[in-house]
């Protein structure tokens, strides 16, 4: 995956975009996944975050001509990583909205130490936890993805029309991975399928061949891994294959990573589907695409959608309010509700001179049209991909 100079500079200074004076500046969190499981995924997130920054940058800006800065912190897919980075953005940098963290447990903690104290609005591209739904945030925590909850499920009703009807399940002791297998474990027994194994396993272990050994006597050829495909879903993955525990692999979208494809080749994963969201089809999803490949990203690199998506919307709520943090939550809700005069990727201009007349907007996003329900939560549509040389395509859509 591109580790373009956009992201990384970023990392490396605090915060990008620094042509104006930081009096001029309105400054956003991105608090990515830049170490830890998903290392391999969070520079193209973060690009599209900046790309989005990039674009409300050079039509004009916000408010009367401020900068707006991504300052881009590093949560690590942990929770107190992810407690400390928030801290510094919002005391520190005194950000005014913020765009993740990536991973659910991240978000849970730096939701409940650090932004709803503090009244900031958090949009999170890629924390999918059910457990992100039940936060008593006063209404200050969304998410631009949709909760496991749906994704757990539709992979499961996948699987059974694909023809699987047993499988075992392994997943990563977190937030993020009891709360998708639990999901997809409902919602595949109650449809009829026979779940032969179901345990969860620790990170960062040297060994898991005892685990799978287990999970293989309940005769299942199926493995679902709930993990991260930069970490121990990658170890395990290739455990798995040098043993033969197991004959196909499916994973959730924390296994959508090119980590698996590079180190293991794909040549052996030819049995391996990973599921993760995928955009609709629309006149949002061919405008970013054609902006994103243009500064040289991979569009169907996962999460780039809703990144993008959280971080145009954090710029059209604070247009939206005035600047004022309090009141980005409700504002965010204004401007993606399903009324008003759409707003594609990139239309800033356009958007900013709306709202300057009083005229209401509906973002129409690359990820969907994020009609936020009570919960902060959104649809959406997921897709399961296949390896296909040195990248992922799409396999088959869920419902």
């Amino acid at each position: 995956m591109r580790k373009s100079s956009l992201a990384f500079v970023g990392v490396l200074l605090g915060a990008t975009a620094l042509a104006h004076p930081a009096s001029a500046d309105v400054k956003i969190g991105l608090l990515g996944g830049v170490s830890g499981p998903i290392a391999a995924m969070a520079p193209a997130m973060i690009d599209a975050a900046q790309l989005a920054i990039q674009q409300v940058n050079e039509q004009g800006g916000l408010l009367a001509g401020e900068n707006l800065v991504g300052v881009v912190g590093d949560s690590g897919c942990n929770p107190q990583n992810a407690t400390d980075a928030a801290t510094k953005a919002v005391n520190i940098e005194g950000i005014s909205a913020m765009v993740g963290p990536h991973c659910s447990g991240a978000v849970l903690a730096a939701a409940n130490s650090v932004t709803i104290p503090a009244g900031i609005t958090m949009i999170t591209p890629s924390g999918t936890s059910p457990e992100i739904s039940k936060l008593a945030d006063k209404d200050t925590v969304f998410r631009t993805v949709p909760s496991d909850d749906y994704q757990g499920r539709a992979l499961a009703r996948t699987l059974l029309e694909r023809g699987t009807g047993k499988v075992a399940v392994a997943y990563l002791n977190n937030d993020y991975g009891k709360g998708l297998a639990e999901a997809f474990k409902a919602e595949f027994e109650e449809k009829g399928g026979e779940i032969a194994g179901f345990a969860a396993h620790e990170d960062g272990k040297a060994s898991y061949r005892s685990n799978l050994a287990e999970l293989a006597d309940g005769g299942a050829d199926t493995l679902v891994l709930f993990d991260y495909g930069d970490g121990t879903g990658l170890t395990i993955l290739r455990q798995a294959l040098e043993n033969g525990f197991f004959e196909t692999f499916i994973g959730g979208d924390g296994m959508k990573s090119d980590a698996p494809i590079r180190e293991l080749g794909a040549e052996n994963l030819g049995t391996f589907y990973a599921s993760s969201p995928v955009g609709e089809q629309s006149a949002g999803l061919e405008a970013f695409n054609a902006a994103f490949k243009a500064i040289g990203g991979d569009p169907n690199a996962i999460f780039v959608t809703t990144s993008y998506d959280a971080t145009f919307l954090a710029a059209l709520a604070l247009e939206k309010a005035g600047g004022d943090k309090a009141k980005v939550h409700e504002a965010l809700r204004e401007v993606s509700n399903g009324e008003g005069e759409a707003i594609l990727p990139g239309e800033w201009k356009k958007a900013k001179e709306l709202i300057a007349a009083g005229t209401a907007i509906d973002y129409k996003g690359a990820a969907g049209d994020h009609n936020f329900d009570a919960n902060g939560d959104v649809p959406g549509t997921y897709a399961l991909w296949r390896v296909e040389g040195d990248t992922f395509a799409v396999e088959t859509e869920m419902k």
